[in-house]
């Protein structure tokens, strides 16, 4: 009895050791499933987790996973890896429909009107279109330098960095989340807006109250498609870059056949009348390059490209020059059907242009315009909202920025921020001010960005340059960006351009308290949300 009393005895103690080993374990399963099913995830442990990936053993180097059981750092390793790969998306295809796509908007279909105003002659506005198109090649031919230099997303943001440390790069980054990147987002929807509810008004202009909602819902659709999948936003980039190709396709071979028809009147004496001076120039080459303005969005997500070395460079040499031919010939198309007095009276250049020469499908044509503009906007903000991130995880930004979608693997909470930005500044709902504003801006960064070239030819000469432009190329877009910044202010001032001015200094006081002081306040406030948001 005794025996069988001391065996029973030991048999229930084996299993209460067993239950208290399964209970002590079901902590760390449900801690393992929580952390798996988070929907943010911090984007600097992607980088520990790279590490971790390489080197299993690495794990040991993060105090929290330290105790952790084999079979559960496997678990672990294989979310991270999951992580990591939202990041190699992208090929040579889509990195070609990302340029063509963000490029080819609202411009093309508006700003010839805003160029031809500036120079007053055909011949003159020909040049400058053809210009334009070189100068966009020649600063993304250094982007692609430094690109495959530093090879990090968020577009300028890193080579400040490397080149002239934190401050230049904070202010980019200030300016660009608050100014340049919503704006421009702005002034795409707008126009989108404006194209898609035209034909509901025929004969009088659509109500600002129609073309704000529109505005504000295609941002929120387009914000939610990037926030939901990286290759959902490529996809639609795609589909949108081959709908918009038509309506350009269209376009040119209408005018290839009306010149072939003898439609040539408005070329003779093409330069005759034209107004030729530093401040005409500087301002249609302001207007042009808005319409060339996304040659860099690449740089902005080059860690989630494939091969970066090879397909970034290639992109930028086949779609940069692809767009300016289209561009060149869209607006030899114009000038077959209207006057140089006619294109300048018309409200909607590509509308008219449709309604003279594909009556009665004249439809058509701003049913592609709304397809472009969407495109440009979708291609806006699937690269916008990398630079959000990577300010965030250099901690300029708030840290919640800087996570990303462990379900979706997008970079969520910065598009979604980037997408509310961009809806405050529809209600102004002033395009011309908001382009001036953006131009002034985004040139002062990009000549900033090039002359970084140059600086790190010579500070950082340990760097492994695949691509190596000539010089000359970063000093001349260097002098035409300064041209380009101190022309309006010469000769046109206005109180925008002091405010602008204002605004990127300020980013200094910012910079001060939050970074350097490292005040942490907003960072508690919105780490309760984060807890919260992760529950």
């Amino acid at each position: 009895m005794g025996e069988e009393s001391l065996k029973k005895r030991k048999g229930e103690d084996k299993g209460r050791e067993d239950r208290q080993s399964i209970q002590s374990h079901e902590p760390q399963t449900m801690n393992l499933q929580k952390q798996a099913n988070l929907f943010l995830f911090p984007l600097w442990s992607l980088q520990i987790w790279e590490n971790v990936i390489l080197s299993p053993s690495g794990i040991n180097t993060i105090p929290r996973y330290k105790y952790l059981k084999q079979e559960v750092i496997g678990e672990l390793l294989e979310i991270a890896y999951k992580n990591i790969s939202f990041y190699f998306k992208v090929g040579l295809i889509s990195g070609i429909c990302m340029i063509v796509g963000t490029i080819i908007g609202s411009g093309i279909f508006v700003s010839p009107k805003s160029v031809l105003a500036n120079v007053e002659a055909v011949g003159p506005c020909l040049i400058i279109w053809a210009a334009c198109g070189v100068l966009a090649t020649l600063g993304a031919l250094c982007f692609a330098e430094l690109g495959t230099m530093i090879t990090k997303s968020g577009g300028e943001y890193p080579y400040l960095m490397e080149a002239f440390g934190p401050i230049p790069a904070f202010l980019f980054s200030w300016t660009s989340l608050l100014v340049t990147k919503p704006s421009s987002f702005a002034i795409i929807c707008l126009s989108f807006a404006e194209y898609a509810s035209a034909p509901f008004y025929p004969g009088c202009d659509p109500p600002q109250a129609v073309i704000k909602c529109l505005a504000a819902a295609a941002i929120v659709v387009i914000t939610i498609v990037n926030s939901l999948s990286v290759k959902l936003g490529s996809y639609l980039q795609n589909f949108l870059t081959a709908a918009k190709m038509i309506i350009v396709t269209v376009i040119i071979v209408s005018g290839i056949v009306l010149l072939a028809q003898g439609k040539t009147d408005n070329f003779k004496d093409s330069f005759k009348g034209s107004k030729i001076s530093v401040s005409s120039i500087s301002l249609a080459f302001y207007n042009g390059l808005w319409a060339y303005d996304g040659w860099n969005q690449l740089n902005y997500i080059t860690e989630e490209l494939k091969n970066p070395y090879r397909n970034l460079p290639l992109s930028i040499i086949i779609g940069i020059p692809l767009v300016t031919v289209c561009y060149v010939l869209i607006n030899i198309s114009y000038f077959t059907v209207m006057t140089s007095t006619e294109l300048l009276q018309s409200q909607a250049v590509a509308v008219t242009f449709g309604e003279r020469v594909l009556y009665p499908a004249s439809w058509i044509v701003p049913l592609f315009v709304v397809f472009s503009t969407l495109g440009s906007a979708n291609g806006t903000c699937f690269t916008a909202g990398r630079l959000v991130y990577v300010a965030g995880r250099e901690g300029h930004v708030l840290k919640i920025l800087s996570y990303i979608s462990v379900k979706h693997l997008t970079p969520a909470p910065a598009i979604i921020f980037y997408g509310a930005i961009t809806i405050i500044y529809i209600i102004p709902g002033d395009i011309d001010s908001l382009i001036n504003y953006f131009s002034f801006a985004v040139w002062i960064f990009y000549g900033l960005t090039v002359l970084s070239l140059i600086v790190m030819r010579f500070t950082r000469k340990e760097l492994r340059r695949p691509i190596r432009v000539p010089i000359i190329i970063p000093v001349i877009v260097t002098l035409v960006s300064i041209l380009l910044v101190l022309a309006p202010i010469i000769s046109a001032p206005e109180l925008a351009y002091l405010y602008c001015t204002l605004f990127i200094l300020s980013g200094l006081i910012v910079y001060a308290l939050f970074v350097h002081l490292k005040f942490s306040w907003a960072q508690k406030i919105s780490s309760k949300y984060t807890s919260g948001s992760q529950l």
